[in-house]
């Protein structure tokens, strides 16, 4: 096959993907799709009877590594592409999804001693046990007045660096100690790939506290834990590039891994779903990327620094260069939607689907469709896995109310999918007050793909087209036009981000408008949701919050 490729390496919760995208005009040449053999780790270490505490997700570094190895040699085969038309790998990963590693970059449950500690293998995004750490760090920011809140829309959330280094420092000082230096585990695949240690931009920016001017807030580590008076130079040590730059180019070693050729330049790592956001075509303000997975990142580019409540973080270059990169997000959306169907459907759902030919899936979304909004006279909040955006409360748990003796699983279901629409527009609202328009929605991920019955509600609750990326891949192909651009024009890539976007990405012609009837229905049912929202979210002394303490007292 002629031309030349890059290629995009996804690494997700549940399995990593590599994309061999054509450079011309981004064309999927092949993709293939490794599962993660150990998948998230919750309940116990692999070979071991250690058993993990609530709210722990760990993953095992090993799989990161079989991704590469089988699903990069996979797609040069499936394509007929020779090694040599590859110009450019780029890398996105979750995050902040962290691991500890030794001198030599080998992550710590790699050395039999130490594997028994859980505090020794990767925390994933969604290791949610740092609630407590994450509590005192942004109590101890918000007396004390630090500058860095207002990036973070006002607080630093559970899934991010600081908390879990923070947690492995109070639960596990002795793994803590032999950490060489906590990383990414995208900036470590980068490293795995180069042998040159990089921290990305991105990542250090949105999950990490660090400011291109400023760097890591040293004063407020010092005033957290004295133990943390080097910590910068230290455990987070290492050079930090931005996005679209070389980290290096691939070695002779991992070259014969998998089945490529030395010196192909390798990207700086990107997160995935602001990788996303790029494949999907977002390189400018006034549009929202609506990443749409096991979660759900909301994505947006502006020329102005605004300060956005409840958001992920805003990074200056954090996802195309010359905006500021603004993230928020939901913490369950897929995820929600399979508890359900996996754990809540009654029998009878499960036989009548398998005598239709259908999924379980298939069948309580098409009975879903049938309801009209409000019909179900219920009502839910979306916090199945905490409030990521704009409460930032990993404590929040799930609500719905309107029971009743006649009530279906598809109306059960239906209003979870307008529970997590809800939710978003929730998102948009808040950018919007922080004088931030959103105008335009993009959706990519898996959800958007499969799900029309979604999509139509959000279109709907939002009162905004929705526009669908072409590709199945987005994360993967952000990464691979990243890919390019490190390569440069000279290598038959791309010096420019947005000329890369412009030839490598497209949405789909079809797109979902929202309907006038739907939109008045759904805007009475989103005001009893904010205020149930509010009742429950910014109350300290709510139901919620009070079942959660007595939860945690008694599982501790």
């Amino acid at each position: 096959m002629g031309g030349k490729f890059a290629i995009g390496i996804d690494f997700g919760t549940e399995s990593g993907r590599v994309l061999l995208a054509d450079v011309a005009d981004g064309r999927e040449a092949a993709v293939h799709v490794t599962p993660y053999r150990h998948g998230v780790i919750r309940e116990s270490l692999p070979d071991t009877d250690i058993v993990l505490g609530d709210y722990f997700a760990l993953q095992h570094p090993a799989d990161y590594l079989e991704v590469l190895e089988r699903s990069v040699p996979a797609v040069l085969r499936e394509a007929g592409v020779s090694p040599e038309d590859v110009v450019g790998i780029g890398v996105d990963f979750t995050t902040c999804t962290m691991l500890p590693v030794d001198e030599q970059g080998v992550p710590l449950c790699f050395h039999p001693e130490l594997r028994s500690n859980p505090h020794s293998w990767v925390k994933l995004w969604k290791h949610h046990a740092a609630q407590e750490e994450t509590d005192l760090i942004n109590r101890l920011a918000a007396e004390t007045g630090q500058p860095f809140l207002k990036r973070y829309g006002g607080k630093l959330s559970v899934e991010w660096m600081l908390a879990k280094i923070w947690e492995t420092r109070r639960k596990a000082p002795d793994i803590y100690e032999r950490a060489d230096r906590f990383v990414e585990a995208g900036d470590w695949v980068v490293f795995q790939l180069t042998g040159q240690f990089v921290r990305s931009a991105c990542m250090a920016g949105f999950k990490a506290i660090w400011h291109p001017v400023c760097g890591y807030p040293d004063d407020f580590f010092r005033l957290l834990d004295p133990g943390f008076a080097r910590l910068s130079e230290t455990k987070l040590r290492g050079r930090v590039a931005p996005l679209g730059a070389r980290a290096g180019t691939l070695t002779p070693e991992m070259a014969g891994r998998l089945g490529l050729v030395p010196g192909i330049p390798v990207a700086v790592a990107i997160g995935d779903a602001h990788a996303a956001a790029v494949g999907t075509g977002i390189t400018s303000p006034g549009r929202m990327a609506l990443v749409m997975g096991t979660s759900t990142c909301h994505m947006v580019l502006s020329d102005r620094e605004m300060a956005v409540e409840g958001i992920s973080g805003f990074v200056r270059d954090g996802i195309a260069p010359g905006y500021y990169g603004y993230e928020a997000g939901q913490a369950a959306v897929g995820d929600l939607f399979a508890w359900f169907v996996e754990k809540s459907v009654p029998a009878y759902v499960e036989r009548e689907a398998k005598a239709r030919g259908m999924t379980v899936h298939q069948w309580i979304e098409s009975k879903a469709s049938a309801c009209r909004p409000g019909e179900t006279g219920l009502l839910a909040l979306d916090w199945w896995n905490g409030n990521r955006s704009v409460l930032g409360d990993a404590d929040l748990t799930g609500l719905v109310i309107g029971y009743h003796l006649q009530t279906k699983p598809e109306e059960i279901y239906r209003t979870l999918l307008e529970a997590t629409a809800f939710g978003t527009r929730a998102i948009i609202e808040a950018f919007g007050q922080a004088g931030i328009a959103i105008d335009e929605l993009y959706a990519c991920g898996g959800l958007p793909q499969k799900n029309r019955l979604l999509m139509q509600i959000y279109a709907d609750v939002t009162n905004r087209e929705i526009r669908v990326a072409a590709s199945t891949q987005t994360a993967a192909l952000g990464a691979a036009i990243y890919g390019a651009v490190a390569a440069g024009s000279a290598n038959g890539g791309y010096d420019r981000l947005e000329e890369a976007v412009r030839r490598m990405t497209r949405v789909k012609a079809e797109s979902f408008k929202p309907d006038r009837d739907r939109v008045a229905a759904y805007e009475e049912l989103y005001r009893l949701y904010l205020a149930l929202h509010d009742a429950f979210g910014r109350d300290p002394g709510s139901v919620m919050k009070r079942l959660a303490a007595i939860r945690k007292r008694q599982t501790n």
